[in-house]
């Protein structure tokens, strides 16, 4: 099954080298970097907020361990958003591709 990946990161230098990795590894087929999002959040008992960049990684189910332990090693963050949705439908062709691009 493919799917979509979510990682926040602190800016989108972090991002990049996060992404850079992950597609060296065959780990996904594609990330999309979005900088200057605004994340509001719970963190240490308290509200926090932060700019950050967002990471849209496409992959397949079956690497999503990987994933997650590849960005928890190259990520500054002790506790990194790493979430994973089912990709339903969409493109056959793209879908294909991103079987393929991935190990």
């Amino acid at each position: 099954m493919a799917i979509v990946v979510f990682v926040t990161a602190k800016d989108a230098k972090q991002a990049r080298r996060i992404a850079e990795r992950l597609v060296a590894d065959r780990l996904i087929a594609c990330a999309n970097i979005i900088e200057g999002i605004e994340s509001i959040f719970w963190w240490e008992g308290k509200i926090d907020r932060s700019r950050e960049a967002l990471l849209i990684l496409k992959s397949t189910q079956r690497q999503i361990k990987k994933i997650i332990a590849t960005v928890k090693t190259c990520h500054t963050y002790s506790c990194p958003e790493v979430i994973a949705l089912p990709i339903k439908a969409g493109n056959a062709d793209y879908l294909r591709w991103v079987h393929a691009s991935v190990r």
